[in-house]
């Protein structure tokens, strides 16, 4: 039978800390897979979902992008993947009575776990200006209001239009498509919060922000450096990969504040040492950096690789490639060489030893691969990092051949492929141009907002309307308190939704939720079965087919939400027919074909069962489409963050019971937490040095220089081997901390991974 929504929210006052493990998966994994798919969604429901997870006529997981290898397996999937699948696939759906029972006020006093856990949405709702309740109306009502507000405002850009990573292809062209026809480049997305550090360095010095790898280069490495990642949690089926890797003789370095329990030890519940032994010792070596100290340790190293090869000329560096292919070298290796080693071992928190042998394992692999996540790209110098990142792998020419190249790591399932499709506030204009010969419009040149300046722009009182399609901003955004301010001022917020959460509750004067199918569910239009497609974060792009039925008769799609607002709101202003884009989702990739590079015959080759890869010019031809058509080897000044005594450099993190701002429980089983959240995890010595204990009750308020008070009072302190100097909380509780003007320089990405802070008992 399946469980009933909780009456009653959740707390901490049952909070358990246990030992952190140092393993990850095993036999529990797969229980904490299987248990509450089963009990949520039925046996045979469960079976049907999970054997379609993943597989070439299946869909897609809407959680991570990790790549799908070439030979499946029959359970090609994760525990984390399987929650997400439970989480979305639920038959249990919030009720008719539901929104005259809950206010705005009410629904603001609960917990994103709560709020989930209440079902899926089935019906549009409205909240008219004057009322804090949601009432159902019909779908053409829905349109009507939003279409007759936009098309109220005094110029398009008093509009925002929002994009989560879980949107299909199709639909995100459709959205984009419909933005620069009202008028307007606001399209901020989710990878304005996380990867836009990498696309700003990749594109800089590659002349692509994606992965320079395919999927079956992890087996071929020889090393691989995993920096600022937890793929334990975040990517587990990564760590399928870096078995495979360590089976066919590679190492594998951990760059990272925290010891992680999947880059400990991996026991592969598909293999028999997985279930029976120990599993895999994964990381070879764990540099625990301090917070910041990226850029230092990668400068340290390229030093040492110049060193060695001024030692041994013509051993080391790979100068025909530097010779054929870059440009900067002689400048970057003058920078280098002044690298002051006292300064690197003040900003990382290493000793030389430690640094040494990370070059030396650098110096002697052959084929190097550099993976990196939210750690890397959410600080302040994040763009320069990444831009270290790619000069080490240019050394030695670690791009463009089997085995070798930068592997940015996506968090969001099609978060890649809806920036390949135009969302993005700053497209370039070789694409607008192609949008305006397809359809005959002529687009905004002017660049739009990204999140953080959305955000901004809402307190300013700029924008007026904001939609997102998906996602979770006011959680999902740093500085809380500013940002959801921000939203109560616009006149009105539109929301694209499976299931509640907080920025439901945190609206604009007039607010709408439009319910959709999840990517589980059979999409049939007038033109018979649709499916969509996404690309994951290697550039393959391969098609998502529906398996169940929608949990409601009155849900549409994502593109039949987009092309019928496009219609209500631009009627015959453009010459697009937004109704064959609903019928047949087929004309949407046809114009795609015409539209985005790479995507020629998609409707042909998309139906392929591996789909097909996209042209990647540093991955296949060593081609770098940059200024000089050549990689940029940069120059890069070194910036370690300043930490007073008496204060911890604090990052935000997932737990392992959670996607992005989705809190499936309030358990973290890796790190030894049960039943709560509102934990600050500091190494044991620097309790002590704060005159604290392990158990007490702790305020954390932020150090930035304004009259803000940024705080979370009362959370549990946990004494964690974290690295000396260094904290962390859980995201998105922990991102009130975060000041709306730290920034990375260059993408404008929130600095989450390096917040001052003060920790202090509590005064509650």
């Amino acid at each position: 039978m399946t469980e009933k929504p909780p009456v009653h929210d959740v707390s901490d006052d049952h909070l358990e800390v246990g030992e952190p493990r140092e393993w990850a998966a095993g036999v529990p994994g797969v229980l904490h897979s299987m248990e509450p798919a089963i009990k949520q969604l039925g046996l045979a429901r469960t079976v049907k979902l999970m054997t379609s997870l993943n597989q070439k006529d299946g869909f897609d997981c809407m959680s991570c992008a990790w790549p799908d290898p070439a030979h499946r397996k029959v359970a090609e999937f994760c525990e984390n993947g399987a929650k997400a699948v439970t989480w979305e696939a639920t038959p249990v759906l919030v009720p008719s009575s539901f929104w005259a029972e809950h206010s705005i006020d009410d629904l603001l006093d609960k917990s994103e776990y709560w709020l989930g856990m209440q079902g899926r949405l089935s019906k549009p709702v409205y909240k008219p200006a004057d009322s804090e309740h949601y009432e159902e109306v019909s779908w053409e009502r829905a349109f009507e209001v939003i279409g007759e507000k936009l098309n109220s405002l005094a110029s398009p850009d008093d509009a925002s239009f929002y994009t989560s990573g879980r949107t299909s292809n199709e639909a995100a062209f459709a959205y984009q498509l419909f933005v620069r026809a009202f008028g307007t480049n606001n399209l901020p997305d989710c990878s304005n919060m996380c990867h836009e550090s990498t696309g700003t360095a990749m594109s800089e010095v590659v002349g692509i922000g994606k992965s320079t790898i395919a999927y079956d280069d992890f087996e071929k490495a020889d090393l691989i450096i995993v920096m600022g990642q937890n793929p334990g949690t975040n990517h587990p089926r990564m760590l399928t990969a870096l078995e495979d890797a360590k089976r066919n003789g590679a190492k594998i370095v951990a760059v990272n504040p925290l010891p992680e329990a999947g880059l400990r030890r991996y026991k592969n519940p598909q293999r028999v040492a997985g279930v029976l032994g120990r599993g895999t010792e994964m990381a070879d070596q764990f540099v625990q950096i301090r917070l910041g100290g990226d850029m230092a340790l990668l400068q340290a190293v390229s030093k040492r690789v110049l060193a060695a090869e001024a030692a041994a000329p013509g051993t080391v560096l790979d100068h025909d490639f530097i010779d054929e292919y870059c440009g900067g070298f002689d400048a970057f290796a003058e920078h280098i060489a002044a690298v002051d080693d006292d300064e690197v071992l003040l900003a990382t928190g290493l000793s030389l030893a430690e640094i040494d042998e990370l070059a030396d394992r650098y110096i002697h692999s052959e084929r190097v691969i550099i993976t990196w996540a939210m750690g890397i790209t959410q600080h302040r110098k994040a763009v320069d990092t990444i831009k270290e990142i790619l000069n080490l792998l240019l050394l030695r020419g670690n791009i463009g051949r089997p085995g070798a190249g930068a592997s940015p790591i996506r968090g969001h399932s099609n978060v890649q492929g809806d920036r390949t499709m135009g969302i993005w506030e700053q497209m370039s204009d070789t694409f607008l141009d192609a949008l305006r010969d397809e359809f005959h419009f002529e687009p905004p040149r002017k660049h739009g907002v990204d999140a953080l300046d959305g955000i901004k722009a809402m307190r300013d009182g700029d924008i007026k309307f904001w939609m997102g399609l998906g996602g979770n901003l006011v959680a999902a955004i740093s500085d809380t308190q500013l940002a959801e301010k921000a939203m109560r001022g616009t006149e009105m917020t539109v929301q694209v939704s499976t299931k509640l959460n907080r920025s439901h509750a945190v609206v604009g004067a007039e607010a709408l939720i439009l319910p959709t199918m999840g990517r589980t569910e059979i999409d049939i239009q007038k033109a018979g079965p649709q499916f969509v497609s996404v690309e994951d974060t290697v550039c393959s792009v391969h098609g998502s087919h529906g398996q169940v039925p929608p949990v409601a008769a009155d849900l549409l799609s994502e593109v039949a939400i987009v092309a019928r607002l496009a219609r209500a709101t631009l009627a015959d202003r453009v010459p697009v027919d937004w109704q064959s884009f609903e019928d047949d989702y087929d004309v949407i990739r046809d114009h795609i074909s015409r539209v985005v590079p790479g995507f020629e015959r998609y409707s042909e080759r998309v139906r392929s069962r591996d789909g097909f890869v996209l042209p990647n010019g540093p991955r296949d031809s060593r081609t770098f489409t940059t200024a000089s058509g050549r990689a940029e080897i940069t120059v890069n000044h070194l910036e370690h963050v300043e930490r007073p005594e008496g204060r911890l450099l604090l990052q935000t993190l997932r737990s392992h019971d959670q996607y992005n701002t989705t809190i499936y429980s309030l358990n973290d089983r890796y790190r030894g937490i049960k039943k709560g959240r509102e934990v600050v995890f500091v190494n044991p010595a620097d309790l002590a040095d704060l005159g604290l204990v392990d158990g007490q009750r702790v305020d954390v308020i932020t150090d930035w220089p304004d009259d803000v008070e940024r705080a979370l009072r009362g959370y549990r302190a946990v004494a964690y081997p974290t690295a000396r100097g260094c904290a962390a909380a859980y995201f998105p509780e922990a991102n009130v901390l975060v000041p709306l003007d730290s920034a990375a320089l260059g993408s404008n990405t929130p600095v989450s991974k390096a917040v001052l802070v003060s920790v202090v008992a509590s005064s509650d």
